[in-house]
């Protein structure tokens, strides 16, 4: 199963490499500037390093929060509930581990619950946090979906995405209008045709499959 726990920004993830200063990612990002024909030093450059380096914070947040805590939080108070708890259409960027451009797109979220249930907006969470990492989005799919499985121990996980990648649409084969979808079913969603089919199509999707 893939591991859940953080990664901590100043290792990298096999907890080896110290994690570079500040000051040297701003020169890195120099670097790039005058290997791409421009000059760092000019006027409207001068404050790039420091701009990228605050936005690449942003877009790999990820690396500092811990699934497991962020779903720790459940109900068990539902009333017997135990029907597919959905969470449609959660928008998400990330981006792509092979050319660090934006992978966009949106995410359904499924799970059938066991004995708790978690607050909408932690499903929404765990989304944003693994793709505010460097990513590959099968490898995004399963992660969400474990997290969820094995944090919350339900009868059964969910999880497509579908997104496009800006790696496809802007370089390379520059194919407009492609997405890729991705699946990963766990429990009663991969082994009760019925149920995947009603995640399939309150989801929008069509069709039968078992990621």
């Amino acid at each position: 199963m893939t591991a859940i726990k953080p990664v901590r920004r100043e290792q990298d993830a096999r907890g080896e490499t110290p994690r570079p200063t500040r000051e040297a990612a701003e020169e890195a990002v120099r670097t790039l500037l005058r290997w791409a024909g421009d000059d760092p030093c000019r006027e409207g450059l001068l404050d790039t390093p420091n701009r990228v380096v605050r936005a690449y914070e942003e877009f790999f947040a990820g690396y500092d929060e811990d699934p497991a805590e962020m779903l720790s939080r459940t109900f068990e108070e539902t009333d017997g509930y135990d029907e597919m708890v959905l969470l449609r259409d959660v928008r998400f960027e990330s981006h792509c581990e092979h050319h660090m451009v934006p992978i966009i797109g949106t995410a359904h979220v499924a799970y059938l619950p066991g004995t708790r249930v978690v607050g909408i907006s932690k499903l929404a969470r765990v989304v944003e946090l693994y793709a505010k990492r460097l990513q590959i989005q099968e490898r995004m799919t399963a992660q969400i979906a474990e997290a969820i499985e094995s944090v919350l121990k339900p009868r059964g996980v969910a999880v497509i995405l579908s997104a496009q990648h800006q790696c496809m649409t802007t370089r390379g084969i520059k194919k407009q209008g492609v997405s890729m979808i991705t699946t990963r079913m766990l429990g009663a969603f991969r082994t009760d045709r019925a149920l995947r089919g009603e995640f399939l199509s309150l989801a929008g999707q069509s069709g039968d499959t078992a990621g």
